[in-house]
């Protein structure tokens, strides 16, 4: 409690109201999550992926990110 006294100190705010902003915004990053969850498990379900597909899609991307980069690099480098 003392740590959200401090903060609320700082902020200029009560402890109730750091504890309501609070509250607000974890609610709203769950619900967030639970809509990309969601969204992901209807498309999983339309085109049958597998977590291992999508492993090996994140994979992929992250190797393209990876070489596009050190292209960059060896462009701006000369």
């Amino acid at each position: 409690m003392q740590q959200i006294d401090d903060v609320a100190k700082r902020e200029a705010r009560t402890r109730s109201e750091l504890i309501r902003e609070a509250a607000r915004l974890y609610i709203e990053r769950k619900r967030k999550w639970e809509s990309i969850f969601s969204y992901g498990e209807s498309l999983s379900s339309k085109y049958k992926f597998t977590e291992d597909d999508v492993a090996d899609e994140i994979k992929k991307y992250r190797n393209i990110k990876i070489v596009s980069a050190k292209e960059y690099l060896d462009i701006v480098k000369g």
